[in-house]
């Protein structure tokens, strides 16, 4: 692949907790100019980013870095992210839910999200390093049935990052309509390419000047 092909696909990512504005608005200067698919930037600075470029499809994350929030404060911040402008959304799981077994919770949250946004590209982070492969298949039908639109391996403040071999697990689990987004210690162009090819459609990464420097 080109690296305009594979910048097409970047989620060009800065969300540590000491991110300046500066930074982010960095960040979205050089989506803008390499072809990014979009921002993936702490919800404190989605309204001052959607602002400042209109025309930037700007992401943010839902209960990060644990997903441990109850629904309703999950659902608070997804409704403040909606109404200062996030195109995309990235909730983390209530993994204490699936670590229960009570997966009707875990799709019942995804569901109350996709109900207040339900014109906003949700994508769902399932942390996959602290899963078994049985919780891997149930949370993968979990996001499926809750109607989001991606599945995503990590928050990349876990213990691992994104594995070929999660994705692919999806790839043969899921219909066309749900798609994956790979994301944690995802630094170099022939990583990038292999997570496509192994079926991703979205890549998270704060590496993609590896792709124009």
């Amino acid at each position: 692949m080109t690296n305009k092909e594979l910048l097409s696909h970047i989620d060009h990512t800065l969300l540590k907790p000491t991110a300046t504005w500066a930074e982010v608005e960095q960040l979205c200067k050089e989506a803008l100019e390499h072809g990014c698919a979009s921002v993936c930037i702490p919800p404190c600075y989605v309204k001052k980013a959607k602002e400042s470029f209109p025309e930037l499809k700007v992401g943010t994350v839902i209960g990060f870095p644990f997903g441990y929030q109850s629904q309703a404060a999950k659902s608070a911040e997804a409704w403040d992210a909606r109404q200062n402008g996030a195109d995309e959304l990235d909730l983390v799981i209530n993994q204490c839910d699936v670590k229960n077994g009570d997966l009707g919770e875990v799709v019942a949250e995804i569901g109350a999200i996709r109900q207040l946004a339900p014109d906003r590209v949700l994508k769902v982070i399932v942390e996959t390093c602290n899963l078994s492969k049985e919780e891997k298949i149930a949370v993968c039908y979990c996001v499926a049935r809750g109607g989001a639109d991606y599945i995503k391996t990590s928050t990349g403040y876990g213990s691992a990052g994104a594995e070929l071999e999660d994705v692919k697990l999806f790839k043969e689990l899921m219909d066309e309509r749900l798609k994956i987004k790979a994301s944690g210690g995802i630094r170099t162009k022939e990583q990038m390419e292999a997570f496509l090819e192994a079926g991703c459609d979205r890549i998270g990464t704060s590496s993609a000047k590896v792709l124009w420097e």
